[in-house]
């Protein structure tokens, strides 16, 4: 069986993800991305540097020529970002309505619709002999959304700095680019 031509407006997609201007403190890496959602899709990964910030996430864009109509398209951006976080946040309600404000505030001038998502805070607490151990606090988000076109260099590129807001790092002044490190 034959893989179906590559249509012009994915290829385009795909140009405009290399040709994206994302912070540098985000370590991007394509990977494989799903194949039973979409007929065409493809996936990164990124890590926020220095590693020992603990935030990571992926990136996954689905096409489907045909569109679909939940999407109200035929493009649908799903992204994961996950970030190990101080325990006070573990306490606090209000990180959740937080962190959804990070995502809008990413995607500020970005054209998209039927965003949709989840804020996810987990709690790890240590009891007996591992009681001497502080709580751990991860967060996640897990969004996705319609782009309005098939240029996604502006979808990535928020989806980065979502990523570094998450781990506590500044946003970079306009005209600036932030350095690995978190440094701007």
């Amino acid at each position: 069986m034959n893989a179906p031509a590559v249509p012009a407006a994915f290829r385009e997609a795909l140009s405009s993800l290399q040709r994206a201007r994302t912070r540098r403190d985000v370590r991007l890496v394509e990977t494989p991305a799903p194949s039973r959602i979409a007929p065409f899709a493809v996936a990164v990964n990124g890590t926020v540097l220095p590693e020992h910030l603990d935030t990571t996430g992926r990136f996954v864009v689905l096409h489907d020529p045909e569109g679909q109509d939940p999407w109200d398209g035929d493009f649908r951006v799903v992204a994961l970002v996950q970030a190990k976080v101080d325990a006070e946040i573990g306490r606090d309600d209000l990180w959740a309505d937080a962190a959804w404000s990070w995502l809008d505030e990413a995607l500020a001038g970005v054209e998209h619709r039927q965003l949709g998502g989840t804020v996810t805070k987990v709690v790890s607490r240590s009891f007996g002999q591992l009681s001497d151990r502080a709580d751990e606090v991860t967060v996640e988000l897990r969004v996705s959304w319609t782009p309005a076109d098939s240029d996604l260099g502006p979808h990535i590129s928020a989806w980065t700095e979502l990523l570094a807001m998450c781990a506590g790092i500044p946003p970079a002044p306009d005209g600036i680019s932030v350095l690995p490190g978190g440094h701007a």
